[in-house]
């Protein structure tokens, strides 16, 4: 499932990379741009970054714990 973001410019998708099974960091986060270059956040329109169980456990941690306390704020 992609989380669109930027006005639809920006495509966020996490899945577990069955073709890596064997390497530690099997975990894609996988980040597409749909738009000018000079409007980009990354250099290329798509961006992988692989992390590991323990690393896809902290960054879901703490979108949480963000995600907590701007509810907070409201």
């Amino acid at each position: 499932m992609a989380i669109n973001l930027l006005d639809d410019t920006l495509s966020v998708e996490v899945y577990y990379d069955q073709s890596d099974c064997e390497y530690e960091d099997n975990i894609c986060v996988s980040i597409l741009e749909d738009c000018p270059d000079e409007e980009k956040v990354f250099r290329a329109g798509q961006t992988n970054l692989y992390l590991t169980r323990d690393q896809a456990r902290q960054l879901g941690q703490a979108l949480l714990a963000a995600a907590e306390e701007s509810c907070r704020e409201a």
